[in-house]
């Protein structure tokens, strides 16, 4: 059964449009759009603050010591890196890492590497352009809780090398407390919004996998239920056929039949698993189905002439349309034959061009039964009449009293074939 739940749950899936990344992440469907859509966004968005921090750190007024170019490529190699792996879409959460970490790394050697030069309070150095770089760059790359502590601690530990560059002097202390807290405010932002997406996101996939589950349930159900059906209305209709004509054979030939009925029961039963339309469904006349209603009941032992009523310009109809009206017809006779001994059996079939219609009526003068209280395991005439004609657009009606029993069958065309 786990195989036959996995095909369901795949054709339910099949029903919602998808593209091959989204069949490949089976489960995640909105999740892996989300993700690609911030890539998206990091990579220009990364380019624009990272085109200023490269013009800024070769622009005038920088400061500038020995490891200054060597630092501006340890920083902006990652961050070139970053940029076309977003915007690819291949490798984002490793290359975004390591920018992050490298950022770091950068911020601590900064005193080091700046030793000697004269910070300026007003004018920010260029490393402060890459601080929200690296913030949204953790959410690319980094789970929940270090996209906290990075857009907490990367600002703070900016302050603070800043201060050490300037020597704590007090001119630095408050350009430097706005340059924190508003690298921490947009980095909280930044850290939210991607929190937010994500959140929204996997909630979407979850219902869309419980509304899919769902599905899958009910399909599997309604296609062992029609399974059930189906394969209860074969052994009512072929069994119960051969047994009739087992029972009623009294000439060698009648034998004969009854044999071939009963091959053809086994046969039926040992291809249960296919289709059971399989085969053509060219539409054929209104006559022909009266001719193959009587065919098969004369298989069964059971010699009757079908009335007909038939407009010449009655719709054709279609081949499994035919095949389920001539089977619940034959289980009709059956059930005459089984229960009410055959009294009164007379079977009619009729065809109207206006609108296109075909009846095929089965009556008996048998003692009868209550229709309402039939149980529900009682197949031959839920599953082989009632299951069988609904299931190709027709409509059963069954009238049963003292007098006898009236089995109605009708199936109408929109079309005339």
């Amino acid at each position: 059964m786990a195989d036959g739940g996995r095909s369901v749950l795949e054709a339910a899936w099949g029903h919602i449009p998808q593209s091959r990344e989204a069949t490949e992440t089976l489960g995640a469907f909105t999740r892996t759009r989300i993700e690609r859509v911030i890539t998206l966004l990091v990579g220009p968005g990364c380019l624009a603050l990272g085109a200023q921090a490269l013009v800024a750190a070769f622009g005038p007024g920088d400061e500038r010591a020995g490891w200054h170019v060597p630092l501006v490529l340890v920083v902006f190699l990652p961050l070139v890196a970053m940029i076309i792996a977003c915007v690819w879409g291949r490798f984002a959460r490793v290359f975004s890492g390591v920018f992050a970490v490298v950022y770091v790394i950068a911020l601590v050697a900064w005193p080091f590497v700046t030793v000697g030069s004269q910070p300026v309070p007003t004018e920010e150095p260029w490393i402060f352009y890459l601080i929200n770089v690296a913030t949204v760059a953790t959410v690319v790359a980094f789970p929940l809780l270090l996209q906290i502590v990075w857009t907490i601690v990367t600002p703070l530990l900016f302050g603070a090398v800043r201060l050490i560059q300037a020597g704590f002097a007090e001119t630095f202390w408050l350009p430097v407390g706005l340059d924190v807290s508003f690298a921490i405010i947009l980095g909280s932002v930044l850290v939210v919004l991607g929190w937010t997406y994500r959140s929204v996101a996997a909630n979407v996939d979850e219902t869309r996998a419980r509304a899919v589950a769902s599905y899958a349930d009910a399909a599997a159900a309604a296609a062992t239920e029609r399974e059930r059906v189906a394969v209860a209305a074969l052994m009512h209709d072929s069994v119960l056929g051969a047994l009739l004509a087992a029972e009623r054979a009294t000439t060698p030939r009648e034998r004969t039949l009854a044999v071939s009925m009963a091959r053809e029961a086994l046969t039926r039963l040992a291809n249960a698993e296919k289709d059971a339309w399989e085969g053509s469904d060219e539409p054929v006349d209104a006559d022909q189905l009266a001719d193959d209603l009587e065919a098969a009941s004369k298989e069964m032992g059971v010699r009757l002439r079908v009335a007909r009523s038939i407009d010449p310009d009655t719709p054709r109809v279609p081949g499994r349309v035919a095949r389920a009206l001539v089977l619940a017809a034959l289980q009709a006779v059956a059930n005459a034959v089984q229960h009410a001994n055959a009294q009164g059996l007379a079977v009619e079939l009729r065809g109207a061009a206006d609108p296109g219609r075909v009846r095929v009526r089965v009556r008996d003068s048998g003692p009868g039964f209550d229709v309402e209280r039939i149980p529900e395991d009682r197949l031959g005439i839920r599953g082989s009449i009632l299951a069988r004609v609904t299931a190709v657009g027709g409509r059963t009606e069954i009238e049963s009293g003292p007098a006898g029993t009236t089995v109605t069958l009708e199936w109408e065309s929109g079309d005339r074939w």
